[in-house]
């Protein structure tokens, strides 16, 4: 994030898109409702209607994949109308004129044909960001899980840059992180071409500072993302070791991925509760809770927060940074780390960015009359920062990158004429390994579903509360429809929580190609009415899901 989260409230502007906040990110959702209510204008795009389209301006239901259209052509009226901000453009960006040429063709009575998205709306929401001196962006895994997610966050940055939209308060481009430590887990290095800091692991300097630092050699090659090792899992790579993450109910095309589960020659797991992968294990490290250890956490607007242990952790439960130092050790290294502050005050002092940061300070400051330092902070004195470019951009200048619109890598046709999109809901996080532990989260959400519209669901003889099998080219799973306008014609929506109808059976493992993100939010899928099947109530109370009946649902 560029902002930090209490900048929201503040907001005159609140661009969301791909972003189910209200039930995702439930804290950050209550910050844009005080904004609302004092007054600010909300627009939401995203392909179904979600509990913050109930309070916002306009909803631009846009076609699932269609992103870069809906935003180039933004870009366009932005454009067209002189709406750019001249001045920011020319002392603090490059590569502007590419852009210019490229958004030209994409009009916003083009962008209605792809997106469905009224040409109207397209223009109405693009004066108004534009003009709004307070505006800001905010995207979560609607925009990045696609085959062309990083051309959708380069089209939101391209935004950003033409308005001059940085820099500032209430203003940016904010990804909402999906996981409470995943923004601190690429900070300290979780990614196969950095280390810490955001440091390139091809950059000489960089590379002979760690391993003076580590006291090793490390490789001049970079690793493999995500979706590459998943898909090696079996061949090329004959051994893994998982920590916190339950892959065979999170990763996309999860039939394939057991086939190579089943062949590879190791596989250890660490974790705090068993789960779906624990069965392919052969060794399994019983972790402990964030309530049973001492550390940090980086939430997503780069604030470094102290987690301090609050009871001892159960039977043979020991902190993930003491079983990977014996790990370490019993294979030839010689680490002697006294606890999560020393490993801290490592990772700090050969990053730059975070070379003011320390548990130690954390205790003792509350800079801006708030816990924890935020990112950028290069020294001891640094008060930390709540927003970054305010001195200039960081690169040195602003890259607008031209994207041209790609489908998404699976289209309906007449053997899947349905396009399936997954997500959260409020009550389950991810794989459930938790949440799905706790009766009072069970009572609300307790089974699978998969909303359908309801012109879609006629034409299949389909009534909420009938089994249905949901297939696609990859396998097929069973569950309880929801008849539901919250999804437009054409399209269905599962969470993704669920073992007993796990969503990423039937999702695409086709990645991003910069990334490798898997296209979780698109794929050609069909459905039809299991005959004879118990039927269900197909209603979920406190869901908004629940509203969308034949009748009375939002259009």
């Amino acid at each position: 994030m560029t902002n930090s989260i209490g900048e929201i409230r503040d907001a005159d502007f609140l661009f969301v898109i791909g972003s189910n906040t209200s039930e995702a990110h439930p804290v950050i959702a209550m910050d844009m409702k005080r904004a609302v209510r004092r007054g600010a204008t909300l627009v939401v795009a995203d392909p179904r209607a979600i509990w913050m389209t109930t309070i916002a301006e306009r909803h631009l239901q846009l076609a699932p994949g269609s992103d870069i259209w809906l935003l180039n052509a933004m870009a366009n009226v932005i454009l067209s109308e002189g709406l750019v901000d001249r001045e920011f453009i020319e002392t603090q960006t490059e590569n502007f004129e590419e852009v210019a040429r490229t958004v030209a063709r994409y009009t916003p009575e083009e962008a209605e044909k792809i997106t469905g998205v009224s040409a109207d709306d397209i223009r109405w929401t693009a004066r108004r960001y534009a003009t709004t001196e307070k505006a800001g962006i905010y995207y979560t895994l609607g925009i990045t899980e696609h085959t062309h997610g990083t051309d959708n966050v380069y089209a939101l940055a391209n935004l950003v840059l033409m308005t001059g939209h940085l820099g500032k308060p209430s203003t940016g481009l904010n990804p909402l992180r999906g996981q409470n430590n995943v923004q601190g887990a690429n900070d300290a290095g979780a990614t196969p071409v950095f280390y810490p800091g955001y440091q390139r692991f091809d950059d000489p300097e960089v590379l002979a500072k760690y391993e003076k630092s580590w006291r090793v050699r490390l490789p001049r090659e970079p690793g493999l993302n995500l979706n590459e090792m998943m898909k090696e899992v079996g061949g090329s790579i004959r051994g893994l070791f998982i920590m916190g993450e339950d892959i065979v109910l999170s990763e996309p095309n999860v039939q394939k991925l057991e086939k190579g589960l089943n062949r590879i020659d190791f596989l250890v797991l660490q974790d705090v509760f068993p789960n779906e992968t624990t069965r392919f294990a052969d060794v399994v490290f019983p972790a402990t809770v964030f309530a049973e250890k001492d550390g940090v956490v980086t939430n997503t607007e780069r604030r470094v927060q102290r987690v301090r242990k609050a009871v001892e952790p159960p039977g043979e439960a020991r902190p993930d940074w003491e079983i990977l130092i014996d790990l370490a050790n019993s294979c030839g290294a010689d680490w002697h780390y006294r606890g999560p502050a020393e490993i801290y005050d490592e990772l700090a002092a050969d990053a730059p960015r975070f070379a003011g940061i320390s548990h130690g300070r954390i205790e003792r400051e509350r800079p801006h009359g708030l816990t924890g330092l935020q990112w950028p902070c290069p020294d001891p004195d640094h008060p930390g920062t709540l927003y970054l470019h305010e001195r200039g951009i960081l690169r040195g200048k602003g890259l607008f990158s031209a994207v041209e619109y790609r489908p998404p890598q699976e289209e309906p046709d007449e053997s899947y004429a349905l396009v399936l999109s997954t997500g959260r809901t409020l009550y389950h996080y991810n794989a459930a390994t938790q949440t799905r532990r706790e009766e009072g989260l069970v009572d609300k959400q307790p089974e699978v579903f998969v909303e359908l519209h309801p012109s879609d669901a006629r034409k299949r003889g389909i009534e909420s509360g009938d089994v249905v099998e949901i297939r696609t080219r990859r396998g097929a799973v069973r569950a309880p429809a929801l008849i539901s306008r919250q999804v437009r014609p054409g399209c269905i929506w599962m969470p993704l929580h669920f073992a007993e109808a796990r969503a990423n059976v039937l999702t695409n493992d086709a990645g991003d190609p910069v990334t490798g993100t898997a296209e979780y939010k698109v794929c050609a899928a069909e459905v039809s009415r299991v005959k004879d099947a118990p039927r269900s109530a197909a209603e979920f109370p406190g869901s908004y899901a629940a509203l969308g009946d034949d009748e009375g649902a939002p259009t």
